[in-house]
């Protein structure tokens, strides 16, 4: 059996009579990178916080690192990395002045050698006298994550990591957690980029506090149950006919990819029911339908569909 990480039960947490993060379960095992998606606002960031130390549960109970999340959140937060949305570092600082700070925070056993050890991994030597504030997105999120990384911890923490950041920084910076977790690290990152979602080992939805599925990527689609296809042909009539589909209850989600309409719905019947009301446009307009594979943006559009709000207390 794998070690369990993070193994969390009932999680709650209240901000007036509003409930943001209600009775959530959380297993996580040694050496997985564990996506939590969601849209904002739906709890995620509340969940990582609670999980590290950084907040109290209103209910629940749980272990992070085989430490209580109560008692011993002052221990949990020594052994983890946080990376939060928003860059944290010193812009008036260079790299290596940020690293060396930090480190010196961490009580870093030779300072100096572990920083110069961090810039090469992570590909910052190069760069060190640099400010932090003249980095692009894509440094930056390089630079905190080197941050994260300097005390060794055994978890790692990201909040939405690659927000703002280009795709090829965003390619390099999974290839680096994919290395990371393969040497034993567990990352438990939050994301809204489907793409992102499928690099992952295991999956978490949550949306208005309340976790609604857990898994793999495929096994989340296999779960559905969900039917799509897939309508091709000129731009003009395609963007007619989206907005038309749009409005069918049957369809969970129409999607517009260059001049290609993905759908998807809860069964092949309702999918077939919603073509058939655009029969009319499809025979008229040469449109071609094929049949296509639902995918995770399918799943977790239909799942938060069906969620209930929980702002009416807010």
């Amino acid at each position: 059996m794998s070690e369990t990480i993070i193994d969390v039960r009932g999680l709650t947490k209240r901000y007036g009579e509003r409930t943001v993060v209600d009775a959530v379960d959380l297993q996580v095992a040694r050496g997985q990178i564990y996506g939590f998606l969601g849209p904002n606002g739906s709890g995620k960031t509340t969940t990582i916080r609670m999980i590290c130390g950084l907040l109290t549960p209103d209910a629940g109970s749980g272990s992070c690192l085989g430490l209580d999340i109560r008692s011993q959140a002052r221990a949990i937060k020594r052994q983890v990395g946080y990376m939060t949305q928003r860059f944290g570092l010193y812009d008036d600082l260079s790299i290596e002045e940020n690293l060396d700070f930090i480190a010196r925070i961490y009580q870093v056993p030779q300072r100096r050698a572990k920083v110069a050890a961090t810039l090469e991994q992570l590909g910052l030597a190069t760069r060190r006298r640099q400010l932090a504030g003249a980095l692009s997105g894509g440094w930056k999120q390089r630079l905190a994550l080197a941050a994260c990384l300097l005390h060794e911890p055994r978890l790692l923490l990201l909040d939405e990591p690659t927000a703002g950041v280009d795709p090829e920084a965003r390619r390099l910076f999974w290839d680096q957690l994919h290395e990371l977790a393969a040497g034993g690290l567990t990352v438990l990152v939050s994301t809204h980029y489907m793409d992102e979602a499928a690099r992952c080992h295991a999956l978490a939805y949550i949306c208005y506090g309340r976790l609604l599925a857990r898994g793999s990527g495929p096994e989340l689609i296999a779960r559905a149950g969900l039917a799509a296809r897939e309508i091709s042909g000129p731009g003009p009539a395609l963007a007619a006919l989206a907005q038309r589909l749009r409005a069918d209850p049957e369809l969970h989600s129409v999607g517009s990819f260059g001049a290609t309409l993905h759908l998807a719905a809860a069964s092949e019947a309702r999918l077939d029911a919603a073509l058939a009301r655009v029969d009319d446009v499809l025979m008229a307009e040469g449109l071609r339908v094929t049949r296509a594979d639902p995918n995770l943006e399918d799943v977790f559009i239909a799942l938060m569909q069906g969620a209930p709000d929980n702002a009416g207390g807010a």
